[in-house]
């Protein structure tokens, strides 16, 4: 975690407005209040635009596996090392298919003993981070395992959550309760 406490303090339940519940209600009805919904719906407007697009990445029928996103997301939140970010959704990746083992691989990166179309992900997401940019090898990788939609999701979903790692590591975004704090990713 980049911070000990919260720059923008998340809400409380009683503390929402109409308004504010109603953009959250759907995820209620999922879920308790998560602190980055509770921090981000201080900007209601902004938070219903950002659930919109979170959407159609985390869409069950979207053109990557649930597993193939979860590997993308992870990489990309270990990379801007974001705590929150990945403490969540390793125990999403883990109902998606993934291993823990292959959770901390993920850490490793592309090298670390993954099939072709796993690793080009992989690849992707490190040169997003480092370049903004997928080079010319790394898409031929990708769209020699992967369709042009599923091309264009990947780097859809890297870019995402890219910016949800911004978010959550420049608001002080704290772990939620049951959430684990990889050690690779303290201070």
């Amino acid at each position: 975690m980049r911070l000990d406490a919260p720059r923008i303090a998340p809400l409380r339940e009683d503390e929402l407005t109409e308004e504010q519940r109603a953009i959250l209600a759907p995820l209620l009805a999922q879920m308790p209040l998560l602190n980055i919904f509770a921090t981000l719906v201080r900007t209601p407007a902004a938070l219903k635009a950002f659930l919109a697009w979170g959407n159609y990445i985390l869409a069950p029928n979207g053109s990557l596996t649930p597993r193939q996103r979860e590997i993308v997301i992870l990489r990309v939140g270990f990379l801007c090392k974001s705590g929150y970010e990945f403490a969540q959704h390793e125990q999403i990746g883990l109902h998606s298919g993934l291993s823990a083992d292959e959770i901390a691989r993920i850490k490793q990166g592309a090298e670390a003993g993954w099939e072709p179309g796993e690793a080009a992900l992989i690849h992707m997401a490190d040169e997003l981070i480092a370049d903004h940019f997928v080079s010319g090898a790394t898409w031929a990788q990708l769209r020699a395992q992967f369709d042009e939609t599923q091309c264009m999701d990947a780097v859809y979903t890297a870019g995402q959550y890219t910016q949800v790692s911004m978010f959550l590591n420049s608001f002080g975004v704290q772990l939620d309760p049951g959430l684990t704090l990889d050690p690779d990713l303290k201070g």
